[in-house]
């Protein structure tokens, strides 16, 4: 396989790359922290770009990379950003991912199963010694984007966090996390972190539309993507609003499942055309599950995921102690399924359970 056709982990399937993303929405906040910081003479070594996965955090990255690897004194007088114009050499050099003093350290291939491997391995960092003395010679600043932190192995935490104890000079490593928590408490200490935000619905819209993205029903997919475009993206091109209103249906007459329903949507689920409407699926129930929960602590949602979805989740999810129940659920659903993958539970029987689990507790939550 050669190297145009191995996949990019850090890039969403119907999307611009985050380095070929023109404009940030929604993230101004976090941007003028970094701007602040920067004017003031106050640039950190490593940078911690946290939220939600999908509202921009990989794209304020490339931003700040490309501001620092330009000309990062232009725009800080008078109303301070990071908009460089596309057409300096270094933006051209990094939309064409060539730039000798920026380095990404993601996710590599295995050539043994062809696939992309589950984590980021020690190998990955270990090039950063090489890229730091090679880089080292053409003077200027040099950047390391780290997409995503959370996939570093233990070895390679390690390795980045002995850059960051002992930092080059005028080097400036963003680590993207969508989890901080999962990182080693030593990473998140010598970072400055940047909090992205879940996007508002104007946002979200213009961020859809930029990536090429438009939908009529853009009520169901903002309370589903939850203020990520990404997740919005995921939803369109997965036909996610459709599958969510169909297991909506399913659960439509809880405390008791539509059977023949759920063996539909769990028989979609089966074989290598089953493959991503499997894990849609297992998704959406999550998303489901996480709505009854905060439905019975909130009351009923402002904005429908599907037709009928708010009067059920009035129904089973009327109280405090309903809340807990489906919160309870959610995680115990959360842990099967990652067993259920782990070990090639088959697809169909795997949804089928979860199912028969929301059922048995509606029965238990539910107003008659």
């Amino acid at each position: 396989m050669s190297d145009d056709d191995i996949p990019e982990p850090d890039r969403i399937a119907g999307a611009p790359h985050p380095r070929e993303t023109r404009d940030l929405f929604g993230q101004s906040k976090a941007e003028a922290d970094f701007l602040e910081a920067f004017g003031a003479g106050r640039l950190h070594s490593g940078w911690l770009i946290t939220g939600p996965r999908g509202v921009g955090k990989a794209t304020l990255a490339w931003k700040i990379a490309t501001f620092l690897l330009s000309d990062p004194d232009v725009g800080l007088f008078g109303d301070p950003t990071l908009a460089i114009d596309p057409e300096h050499p270094d933006a051209r050099l990094i939309q064409a991912g060539a730039h000798p003093r920026l380095s990404l350290i993601r996710r590599p291939w295995d050539d043994k199963t062809k696939k992309l491997k589950s984590d980021i391995t020690v190998d990955a960092v270990r090039g950063l010694k090489k890229f730091f003395h090679m880089s080292a010679a053409d003077g200027g600043r040099r950047v390391v984007i780290v997409d995503a932190a959370d996939e570093l192995n233990r070895n390679a935490a390690n390795a980045i966090l002995k850059e960051l104890e002992e930092p080059p000079a005028n080097c400036t490593i963003l680590l993207i996390a969508h989890q901080p928590s999962r990182l080693l408490p030593t990473i998140r200490s010598r970072c400055r972190e940047l909090r992205c935000a879940r996007l508002n619905a104007d946002d979200l819209h213009r961020a859809l539309v930029q990536a090429g993205h438009h939908s009529d029903q853009t009520e169901s997919l903002a309370a589903l993507a939850g203020g990520s475009a990404g997740d919005a993206i995921r939803l369109l091109n997965h036909d996610g609003l459709a599958l969510y209103a169909e297991l909506v249906k399913t659960l439509d007459k809880l405390p008791r499942i539509d059977r023949p329903s759920a063996l539909r949507l769990a028989d979609a689920c089966v074989g290598k055309t089953g493959e991503v409407r499997f894990g849609m699926t297992l998704d959406l129930i999550d998303l489901f599950l996480s709505r009854a929960a905060r439905a019975g602590l909130m009351g009923e949602p402002a904005a429908q995921g599907a037709p009928g979805e708010a009067r059920l989740l009035a129904r089973i999810a009327p109280d405090d102690r309903a809340a807990r129940n489906w919160a309870q659920l959610q995680q115990d659903l959360t842990d099967r399924s990652r067993h259920g993958r782990a070990v090639n539970l088959d697809p169909a029987a795997l949804i089928l359970d979860m199912i028969f689990k929301i059922e048995e507790t509606a029965q238990g939550t539910a107003v008659a």
